[in-house]
């Protein structure tokens, strides 16, 4: 992909809806290369990398989790937090059928379905994000504040 001609996905149009403003960030999609994959390729920390994961709770209702990307989600204290016995990640199938997006281009925003956001606490810290942007080998950046006012996400202790 060049970077003169970033993709226009679901996630792109619902943050031009909104005026949100991002900046595009190209770069070589590797299977199970994942946010290291990024920060290697941009010179970007990792820790501000956030991954968009699809999980599900022991009845089946899906939610999207928000991760740093040098962070595990302990899916033990989400489950704990947010009042339910279990949750573990969705199969990919189920992922994408959720989300409308392909696993490995997963964006929080402009989902097929609306989800309940958990947040990793720690990234309302930082000042600016990189996520993914809709498709794989395409992340954009934007500013947290921005992130956290569009998504209305519940911050949780979740990082292991």
């Amino acid at each position: 992909m060049k970077a003169s001609k970033a993709p226009v996905t679901q996630a792109i149009r619902a943050l031009r809806a909104a005026k949100v403003a991002f900046e595009d960030h190209p770069y070589t999609y590797i299977d199970g290369g994942g946010t290291a994959q990024f920060a290697r390729e941009h010179g970007v920390d990792e820790h501000l990398v956030v991954k968009t994961l699809i999980m599900e709770d022991d009845r089946g209702n899906p939610m999207i989790v928000l991760m740093h990307g040098d962070r595990q989600v302990s899916t033990q204290a989400l489950a704990r937090a947010i009042g339910v016995k279990r949750v573990q990640p969705c199969a990919p199938a189920i992922a994408d059928k959720h989300s409308g997006y392909q696993v490995g281009g997963t964006s929080p925003f402009g989902t097929r379905r609306v989800m309940p956001v958990y947040c990793e606490s720690g990234i309302a810290a930082l000042p600016r994000i990189y996520i993914n942007g809709g498709k794989r080998g395409y992340i954009i950046s934007l500013a947290t504040a921005d992130t956290l006012a569009l998504l209305k996400p519940t911050l949780v202790e979740m990082a292991t």
